[in-house]
């Protein structure tokens, strides 16, 4: 069994394996690669610049930048892509002296799993998976803690007693968002009712189909749903737009702190709060244990207790029920709360 390691998400990471190129057992390219070439960051379908997922992870190859001086290429999935493309992008990545190269996103698991075999002193990091590999970190967040406190904060806002959820994939990463939610406002408010639904049941461009989020938004909020939190990538802009013209209504962001979003300014005044991954400490300490010659490896959980995960204030709309979603949060952790990740 793999090691799990909960680590603070303000600390950086010091533990792993000592990076040591030797030629045995690498292949061709990497045994007679001029130099190190930087960092390779490969997001997910929508880019650095979708306002939650890939945007979390740009920040903290950018602060590395910044602080470390590591040079940093990132390049782009697209919609429809196989596992042989994702594959592609990581072996490019590695044959041209990029370490770490990073997958971010469940989609990479496998990529990440097939190339780092033939890149064994290379450093793979992938987000939201746990592959398989000696020079592998896996980073895991705890979504479904952070969705808690959405959904109390969704039930203690809403007029209606209706909050709505929209997935961009029906799959077992976006169902902890889900499940999270979900408890999160039946323990708040039993009377609520919360309806869940997704863009799209297996395809991946449920996190870049904004159009289709705005569209089953404005189905929520016809019905009466005047809370809806979305897990849908850039696909979640839809939703934010539909709410932006309902007066009353608000939108619970992720991944990122949406208010914050430049693309999203607009309609920050409807963006109640966000549930934020510390997607970019996570990133920022993979690239900086390999600058420092001990990469991490294994597994690294980001969650409640650690900080890995929490819920934005920007805008100050839920400072009025800022007590309510401390003791929440404080039952989590104590273990008073065990949040479910499963619907």
């Amino acid at each position: 069994m793999r090691r799990v390691i909960r680590i603070a998400a303000a600390a950086t990471a010091t533990a792993g394996l000592a990076l040591t190129a030797t030629a045995c057992g690498q292949s061709f390219a990497e045994a007679n690669r001029a130099k190190h070439a930087g960092v390779g960051l490969a997001f997910d379908i929508g880019g650095r610049d979708d306002h939650s997922f890939n945007e979390a992870a740009a920040r903290g190859a950018d602060n590395a930048t910044k602080k470390l001086g590591v040079n940093v290429k990132m390049l782009t999935a697209k919609n429809g892509e196989t596992e042989a493309d994702r594959e592609q992008r990581l072996t490019s990545f590695a044959e041209a002296g990029y370490n770490p190269v990073i997958g971010v996103g469940f989609a990479y698991s496998q990529a990440v799993q097939n190339v780092a075999k033939d890149f064994p002193a290379t450093t793979f990091g992938v987000v939201d998976a746990v592959p398989e590999g000696k020079n592998v970190d896996a980073m895991v967040f705890a979504e479904h803690e952070g969705s808690y406190l959405a959904g109390v904060a969704a039930a203690l806002k809403s007029k209606n007693h209706k909050v709505g959820f929209i997935g961009g994939v029906n799959n077992a990463l976006i169902q902890k968002f889900q499940a999270g939610f979900e408890q999160g406002v039946r323990d708040t408010d039993p009377k609520a009712k919360v309806t869940s639904q997704y863009l799209y049941p297996n395809n991946d461009k449920g996190f870049n189909d904004p159009a289709a989020a705005k569209a089953k938004a404005g189905g929520m909020l016809d019905s009466g749903i005047d809370v809806i939190y979305t897990a849908a990538g850039q696909s979640g802009a839809g939703t934010i737009e539909a709410i932006s013209k309902v007066k009353g209504a608000w939108a619970i962001g992720v991944d990122s702190d949406q208010y914050q979003q430049p693309g999203l300014a607009r309609y920050k005044n409807r963006i109640l709060t966000s549930v934020v991954k510390n997607v970019d400490v996570a990133v920022f300490d993979l690239i900086k244990s390999a600058e420092d010659g001990k990469p991490l490896t294994g597994i690294h959980s980001y969650d409640l207790k650690h900080s890995g995960v929490s819920l934005a204030t920007s805008g100050g709309f839920i400072k009025d029920i800022q007590p309510q979603i401390d003791a929440a949060r404080k039952k989590i952790i104590e273990g008073k709360v065990k949040v479910k990740e499963t619907p």
